[in-house]
């Protein structure tokens, strides 16, 4: 850190933190990267060990990851271990946060899904009659969103739907429909549901990252250091102009405690781990609204159906395989009434087999039935954009620190009667157009996973016009702080049922270079 103080201090490395030193290194500004964790060489960090040499023969260790279902005993250092990093929420309101602290954060795992919000997402108050609105629209993100497009290498097919925009895409050849995707279609469309395909980030090399697209051209300027293993526990801010100057931070192996100076201060940390950084410093929250409207997606509702002519190996070719994807078709016209607002997007699945619990049956029956049923089902599940409330929220329980003694979150977050009058909706629809094509229904669940299981937690330093109901204008920047910005996904006003990842790269580089002209000409 030889060149304090920076021009920029940008604080996390994934999507966000990738996009914004990607954008202010190209234009010559020297930014500081701390990450809170270690760069990974994969042939070097690997290894490969029979089970029966793992202590826990593959499970994991108990107590290290309770609320992260991705993780075993082969993957267990690439997620943060909760007895370094706790947090904790009511008894009757579970909440699952799933954290990466490797250079690249969470975008190293990304699904690579890549969807644009709407107008419907951002005009929700307009559509839904209730709630707020985002202080911007889909017109002034669409630039934003092309170029991202463009650098993540977006597939996808186009619609010309509203509630579905269409966007700067590769187009690929998705192949012939078979014809059990074929009968759901023209029973849908029927149905006035719209079916498409899926959209997607090729990325590069099969890897859709900031550690292989954004952060390469950065380092490539000589403007950017990345600090690794550096965890950041304050913001500071001058007394005597009242803006950002710097951060404390902490090694996370020798526990040395430093401090950097910077002229501009991004925190890209991610939704809750920004949020805490800000609340644990006690700035920028003249509102009251920060750690507010905590907001993620319904996952987990899940309908299975089986074509009878396909079990017991008999499908004839072109019957089963392939998939379709259905954006939200409700709640799309205002005199549409419906016991819930806002709405879910599908994506059903050919040509998949049944699982054991779907089956009252045990040993050498069930693996007849399952045998049987090798081939022959379709899967439809959800994402569903749950509404952001007031109610649920984060805040600091002084009494429960981390490893390195910064205070931790406490997680608020439960759903309503309009979340689960949803997830019915949806399992209605999918059970009717399946019972409408003769299949057989081999298990249907209204339950879904509980809040943060989708792993978009989003909202908690949500954007809009006025700084009494807002943290960041619609720039992202600080209402209260000038030189400071929050650029993700915490700055999100409703969640909408998409995967959030190209929202929040597109409002990064918008951010960015909005953060780079008031640089320019001496506004900050």
């Amino acid at each position: 850190m030889a060149r304090q103080p920076y021009d920029v201090l940008i604080v996390g490395s994934g999507h966000s933190g990738g996009m914004a030193a990607n954008i202010l290194t190209g234009k010559g500004i020297s930014c500081l990267m701390l990450n809170a964790g270690p760069q990974t060489d994969m042939s070097r960090d690997r290894v490969a060990k029979p089970v029966y040499e793992l202590p826990y023969r593959g499970f994991g260790e108990p107590g290290r990851h309770p609320h992260i279902y991705q993780a075993d005993e082969f993957n267990a250092n690439i997620w943060v271990d909760e007895r370094e990093v706790p947090y904790t929420y009511d008894s009757d309101k579970p909440y699952n946060w799933v954290r990466v602290r490797l250079l690249g954060g969470r975008s190293l795992f990304w699904a690579r899904e890549s969807f644009r919000l709407s107008d419907f997402e951002f005009k929700a108050a307009e559509v839904d009659g209730t709630g707020d609105s985002w202080p911007i629209s889909h017109a002034d993100l669409d630039p934003y969103y092309s170029r991202v497009e463009g650098i993540f290498r977006v597939f996808g097919r186009k619609e010309g739907w509203p509630q579905f925009p269409d966007g700067n895409f590769i187009e690929i050849d998705y192949g012939p429909d078979s014809l059990s995707v074929k009968k759901f279609i023209e029973l849908a469309t029927a149905r006035g549901i719209g079916c498409s395909k899926g959209r997607g980030a090729q990325g590069q090399n099969g890897l859709a990252s900031s550690i292989n697209l954004l952060l390469p051209d950065a380092l490539a300027t000589g403007k950017l250091e990345i600090v690794p293993n550096a965890i950041v526990r304050q913001i500071t801010v001058d007394r005597n102009t009242g803006r950002a100057n710097g951060a404390y931070f902490i090694d996370r192996h020798s526990r040395r405690e430093m401090y950097v100076q910077a002229r501009v201060v991004i925190l890209a940390a991610g939704t809750l781990e920004s949020t805490r950084l800000l609340l644990n410093s006690g700035i920028a929250n003249s509102s009251g609204v920060m750690g507010h409207y905590l907001v993620d997606q319904i996952y987990g509702v899940n309908v299975v159906a089986s074509v009878p002519e396909a079990r017991d190996g008999k499908a004839p070719a072109g019957l089963m395989g392939g998939s379709v994807f259905m954006p939200r078709f409700r709640n799309l016209k205002k005199d549409e009434k419906r016991n819930f607002i806002k709405g879910y997007c599908m994506r059903i699945g050919s040509g998949v087999g049944a699982s054991p619990e779907m089956f009252p049956l045990y040993g050498e029956e069930l693996q007849k039935k399952l045998d049987s049923y090798a081939g022959s089902c379709v899967v439809g599940g959800i994402y569903g954009e749950r509404v952001p409330r007031f109610e649920n929220h984060v805040r600091i329980n002084k009494d429960v620190k981390d490893t390195w003694g910064i205070p931790v979150l406490h997680i608020v977050a439960k759903d309503s009667d309009n979340e689960r009058n949803m997830v019915k909706d949806a399992a209605d629809t999918l059970e009717e157009i399946y019972r409408a094509a003769g299949w057989e229904i081999v298990s249907r669940t209204e339950r879904y996973n509980p809040p943060g299981y989708s792993i978009h937690e989003l909202g908690t330093c949500r954007m809009g016009d006025d700084p009494k109901t807002s943290v960041l204008n619609k720039y992202n920047q600080s209402h209260d702080i000038k030189n400071l910005f929050v650029v993700d996904g915490s700055a999100f006003v409703t969640c909408g049922w998409q995967n959030p990842t190209m929202t929040i790269l597109a409002l990064a580089m918008r951010a960015s270079e909005y953060c780079a002209e008031q640089m320019r000409t001496g506004s900050l």
